[in-house]
């Protein structure tokens, strides 16, 4: 589980409800209305503009931002570093057995696709085929929080001008003003918490897990379509670290010198 996701969501709204307790009443900020506005609101709009199917996979999308999924490029990279010396020593047709240890399902049919003698464009066109709609079906669980998080406010904002209209309409009794006006800005506030505090950070943390997925995807890529040219392995390793940060390719060195001893 991606602990960031969960310490985020619930300090937030920690954080919102001791600010309320300590300068006023918690009670006060409880609105049934309010919250079939904004709630039901958001849910009508999103379901205006995305397919009922997507919509329904609101909750799927929702979990892998919470899961949490260590994406060692250095692992990556020696996987592939491996076969390399595999396919250089035994030759391309080797890596059809050392597949059959891997879990990767993109890696192993890009593996099968080498083995097979597959044109080198070819190869490359399929896999970044794969990869472009890997990144597209990513895309829309991304903006359909983005949508909700647009919504939320938008609707909060509709809630307050119903509240506004229901408090002018009793402008006679000046003891309701108060109360009135309190009510039609916590559609707001309902709506500003679900967007900032839910949505938007949502869509921001499946946009950065898909990246790491798709760096994952154009590491294997490249692999692969050294490994089919021949190259030499060590070359093939540089290759590789060259879609790493300076830091990450300082960890990944240190890493390698660390095993080199660690043999001798």
């Amino acid at each position: 589980m991606d602990i960031a996701s969960v310490a985020g969501i619930l300090s937030g709204f920690i954080l919102i409800i001791l600010s309320i307790v300590t300068s006023g009443d918690i009670g006060g900020f409880i609105n049934i209305p309010s919250i079939l506005v904004v709630v039901g609101g958001t849910i009508a709009g999103t379901l205006v503009a995305y397919p009922l199917p997507k919509f329904l996979e609101i909750m799927k999308i929702a979990q892998k931002a919470f899961q949490y999924k260590n994406k060692n490029m250095s692992v990556v990279i020696d996987e592939v570093n491996d076969l390399a010396n595999k396919a250089r020593k035994e030759g391309l047709l080797s890596l059809e057995e050392a597949s059959e240890n891997i879990n990767d399902d993109f890696l192993k049919k890009g593996i099968m696709l080498v083995v097979d003698g597959t044109d080198p464009e070819l190869v490359k066109t399929l896999l970044e085929t794969e990869v472009d709609f890997i990144a597209e079906r990513h895309g829309i669980g991304q903006e359909v929080f983005e949508a909700m998080g647009a919504y939320a406010p938008a609707f909060g904002m509709i809630g307050t001008l119903i509240g506004l209209v229901n408090m002018l309409a009793s402008l006679d009794d000046p003891s309701t003003i108060g109360p009135s006006m309190a009510v039609a800005l916590i559609t707001t506030f309902y709506g500003s918490v679900l967007a900032n505090l839910i949505f938007l950070p949502l869509a921001k943390k499946l946009k950065f897990k898909s990246g790491e997925e798709i760096l994952e995807k154009q590491i294997i890529l490249e692999g692969l379509l050294s490994i089919q040219a021949g190259e030499n392995p060590r070359i093939i390793d540089e290759k590789l670290k060259a879609f790493l940060s300076p830091s990450k390719r300082q960890a990944v060195a240190s890493a390698d010198m660390a095993a080199k001893v660690g043999e001798a």
